[in-house]
């Protein structure tokens, strides 16, 4: 479903907040730095079921690709779906950490190669599936 009552948000803004998953991600498998799976978790919730425009994040990177001329909007709803998985992820990455299983592993890789292929080449596979679903239940 679009996002009309949200404004529109910059998809290359979004590739650099991708490139922090990819970072957060990396740093929760392959560092004793678990923790940071809070601010994956944090953000990705903020984005996903508040607003983009209310995170410092993404007003960091919307900021810079707009001062840049790198500023390409589309409509919010499919990158607030991904924020919602990010988000959800996150929190079982963190929860899962603070009960000492390893079950957190999980999400982490999947954000990692997710995170991955966006930055890398820009297309979000959440946002691929979000309007496949919108698409399939039209017909």
């Amino acid at each position: 479903m679009l996002r009309f009552d949200i404004a529109p948000v910059c998809a290359n803004a979004y590739r650099l907040q991708a490139t922090m998953s990819f970072v957060i991600a990396a740093i929760y498998l392959f560092t004793p730095y678990k923790w940071v799976s809070l601010l994956l978790a944090f953000g990705g919730l903020l984005r996903g079921f508040v607003s983009p425009h209310k995170c410092l994040s993404y007003k960091l990177f919307a900021g810079l690709t707009g001062k840049f001329g790198l500023a390409k909007l589309q409509n919010a709803g499919s990158k607030m779906f991904a924020d919602k998985i990010a988000g959800i992820a996150g929190t079982a990455m963190f929860v899962t950490w603070v009960l000492d299983s390893g079950v957190g592993m999980i999400p982490a890789w999947a954000i990692l190669v997710f995170a991955f292929i966006d930055l890398s080449t820009g297309f979000c596979a959440a946002c691929w599936a979000y309007l496949a679903w919108y698409k399939l239940r039209a017909a």
